[in-house]
């Protein structure tokens, strides 16, 4: 009898593992198959399952579900069926189930719990060593993060020259030694000297990501996976189409079954000139197919965007197209493609040479705010350069930039919004004001809530009138100094005095 293990009590959307023993011989990765069905009263799931090396199959599954599962194991890796149950337990407290789209705009757990992304960026921070992996777990546990954007495949580009802790696959890469800055681009995307086995995984690379994913979510935060990208020297960008499938499907039968994980199909995918639209229409063909937990999946761009109106994208992940504006644009994107936006790349903060890493911490606020007024959400990135050429953007590390505090400061404001998120309401000609995106507010004569920003505009006091009836409660918010003053309440025509000074803000809330 063939080994096979797993847990008999696991809550609802943490997950399962099956583990068997199979056959070793030829290529377990590319010669056998192995899926699982896990059926409940209220859900009949079929999932992939995956090669783990040393004889080692493993399949997984997410209950959706608080109630007894059966399931049964089968495939050409064993000549057996597998087959077990198990119950499944209420969600623990800080467990609120996957991130789904709610209210076309915006997102919530699946257990309805409003979700507001607070999104930052580093590239390979799981692929560094375990030292500055520990302190960048340390820093986002006391952030207001609560999403990350990171790489599978290593990275190659500007400050980030050296090997790193792990390869994707069973091989080795070409001589580094070599390397710098100044011929970055000799090597962007070749595989000159590099030796890999497509065909044959590194199974502790996976494995490595996979802890890192749980350390993410132990600590509430989504993993936003970038699955490809173009900054590269190994090869990976350029694999044929064969090897590109069987690496997503990899990929998905491994992480698929984690409540934290997001799909980013490629970072920059404009700049993988091997790819065609075709090729990113069948990656996604694969996600719909083999992810049955029907993750949020996006594809983020360089220039031109992609068409964020096909179906399969649950939200668009924007990199600005203009050197000034970002945020301003927010409210076009969603009449356009009527989907949640998401800024992962507004700008930096930071003092690198490239012009997307040089912004002042102020101007990143800014946009944050411009993108939350909007109905949008900002994206964190910091690129401070110092004497040991550790980036947050890239390596994690520790935070050194004045935007962070002030990103918790607005993140604060939103989850004290009446409603799943904020939409952008025509007031002012020369401001950007927000009320709650609900149904109710297109027939309101007077909404319940506005949050109005003045960004670099510096206004000394701002009149208005709604009605002779109505009492508002006005606040008047210092967004760069994080002070909220109390103002009163008032109804008719009434004036609020400002001190003359850049990103303030006024909230007024009917009593």
């Amino acid at each position: 009898m063939q080994r096979c293990s797993y847990v008999k009590k696991v809550e609802r959307w943490s997950f399962i593992e099956v583990t068997m023993s199979g056959e070793t011989k030829g290529n377990p990765f590319t010669d056998y198959s192995i899926w699982g069905t896990f059926s409940s009263k209220n859900e009949t799931k079929r999932v992939s399952g995956f090669y783990d090396g040393d004889g080692t199959y493993i399949v997984r599954f997410m209950p959706s579900f608080a109630e007894a599962y059966n399931f049964m194991i089968e495939g050409t890796f064993s000549s057996e069926q597998f087959e077990g149950s198990f119950e499944v337990t209420p969600a623990s407290r800080e467990n609120h189930g996957p991130v789904k789209v709610a209210n076309t705009y915006h997102f919530a757990y699946e257990d309805g719990t409003t979700y507001y992304p607070i999104g930052t960026t580093c590239y390979v921070w799981e692929l560094q060593n375990e030292a500055l992996q520990k302190q960048t777990l340390e820093t986002l546990k006391t952030s207001a993060f609560n999403k990350i954007r990171f790489c599978v495949f290593p990275k190659h580009y500007d400050y980030n020259l050296h090997e790193p802790r792990s390869y994707p696959y069973e091989g080795t890469p070409c001589d580094s030694s070599v390397l710098n800055s100044d011929n970055f681009n000799n090597y962007n995307g070749r595989a000159d000297g590099n030796e890999w086995d497509f065909s044959r995984f590194n199974v502790e690379h996976f494995q490595h990501i996979e802890k890192s994913i749980l350390a993410l979510q132990e600590i509430g935060i989504e993993a936003d996976i970038i699955v490809m990208h173009p900054y590269d020297r190994w090869g990976f960008s350029m694999m044929s189409e064969e090897q590109d499938d069987l690496y997503w499907k990899y990929v998905l039968a491994r992480f698929s079954a984690f409540r934290n994980v997001w799909w980013s199909l490629a970072n920059e995918y404009d700049l993988l000139f091997e790819k065609t639209l075709e090729d990113w229409e069948r990656y996604a063909s694969l996600i719909c197919n083999l992810d049955p937990y029907n993750h949020l999946r996006s594809i983020h761009n360089c220039k031109p965007f992609y068409d964020h109106t096909k179906p399969w994208i649950t939200h668009c992940s924007i990199q600005r197209q203009d050197v000034y504006k970002s945020a301003e644009y927010v409210g076009d994107w969603r009449e356009r493609f009527q989907k949640p936006v998401v800024l992962d790349e507004i700008g930096y903060e930071g003092n690198v040479q490239h012009g997307w890493g040089n912004l002042s911490g102020k101007e990143l606020v800014r946009r944050f705010w411009e993108a939350a007024c909007r109905g949008g959400y900002g994206g964190h990135g910091e690129t401070y350069l110092d004497t040991e050429r550790i980036l947050w953007w890239s390596h994690g590390g520790v935070l050194k930039g004045e935007s962070p505090a002030r990103i918790a400061f607005l993140t604060d404001i939103m989850k004290a919004v009446p409603s799943l998120g904020l939409k952008p309401y025509q007031m002012g000609w020369d401001e950007v004001c927000a009320v709650c995106d609900t149904k109710e507010t297109e027939i309101k004569a007077v909404q319940d809530y506005y949050l109005i920003y003045y960004g670099f505009n510096r206004p000394s006091f701002r009149e208005f009138h709604f009605d002779d009836e109505t009492v508002m409660n006005v606040e008047v918010i210092d967004t760069w100094n994080m002070q909220i003053e109390k103002r009163g309440e008032f109804k008719g025509k009434f004036k609020v005095e400002l001190p003359g000074r850049e990103y303030m803000a006024i909230r007024i809330t009917k009593v």
